[in-house]
């Protein structure tokens, strides 16, 4: 992994949040968009959208699939960038990639060595935090930047007091 450069003249911290369709989600956009805003940070929005088959045979329906879940990613990006924005004041950098999300994740911190902190929100069920913070608490010992796990179930009052 590159060295992150945040603190360097010229760069600026960057939180990663992964926007995902869980009703915990909210939870790590306020935290971190309350912490960016105190910090004088910026925030990175990413959002996976399933990859598509590209079967030769059915090309021009892959494509449309494709197009629609792009046009959904656009839709919930668009959502969490005002709920920053009301937040924060903060314009969000908006990233869609294809693929499996935890992988997907990974390759935007290697790409952007001005992330430096992982924002994740833990779902409070009898199911688990989740898949994604699941997979990352397994390689937390070698991940390669900091993670905040934010709990789902905190208040706006409570997750402020801690950001």
């Amino acid at each position: 992994m590159k060295r992150r450069r945040s603190n360097e003249a010229g760069h600026k911290r960057k939180y990663l949040v992964v926007i995902d369709d869980t009703e915990e989600c909210d939870r790590a956009v306020y935290w971190a968009a309350n912490r960016a805003a105190r910090t004088h940070s910026q925030i990175v929005m990413l959002r996976v959208i399933e990859a598509v088959d590209r079967n030769q045979q059915w090309l021009g329906v892959a494509d449309i699939m494709k197009a629609e879940q792009e046009d959904a990613a656009k839709a919930v990006l668009k959502k969490y960038a005002k709920r920053i924005h009301e937040v924060a004041k903060l314009e969000p950098e908006r990233v869609i990639r294809e693929g499996v999300p935890a992988e997907e994740m990974l390759k935007v911190i290697e790409q952007d060595d001005d992330i430096g902190i992982l924002v994740l929100a833990a779902d409070s069920g009898k199911e688990g935090p989740g898949p994604l913070v699941t997979s990352v608490a397994k390689s937390s010992g070698t991940f390669p930047i900091t993670v905040a796990i934010v709990p789902g179930h905190l208040s706006d009052e409570e997750l402020e007091a801690m950001s």
